[in-house]
């Protein structure tokens, strides 16, 4: 009798592997906004100087005075930029207090 043997194979699993995982982490920052003074023709450079110290954190007096300066010589300047939130604040603060202001945008 003639016996015949089959090689079966048998199934096996590979293992199984798990996408891997980037080893950056890529961190979206949230966008800043700037605050916008515009020069205008009722302001003093003194009151707009005195406003940028009194609302703008850590704003030095020779800083407000170079801002002053170029709002009344170039029609406009940047006297903050950060997080949206505290740009509608020092923004809203500022109109408040007079100065003629333009729409907060991104930086």
């Amino acid at each position: 009798m003639t016996v015949m043997q089959f090689a079966v194979a048998s199934p096996t699993t590979a293992p199984t592997v798990a996408p891997g995982r980037s080893s950056q982490v890529k961190r979206k920052h949230y966008p800043n906004y700037k605050v916008i003074v515009l020069n205008d023709d009722f302001n003093t450079f003194q009151h707009v100087a005195a406003c940028l110290m009194k609302y703008i954190p850590q704003m030095t007096s020779d800083r407000a005075w170079e801002l002053t300066n170029q709002v009344h010589y170039e029609g406009q300047a940047t006297v903050w930029v950060g997080p949206q939130e505290q740009a509608e604040f020092y923004h809203m603060q500022l109109s408040r207090a007079g100065l003629t202001m333009a729409p907060i945008e991104p930086a």
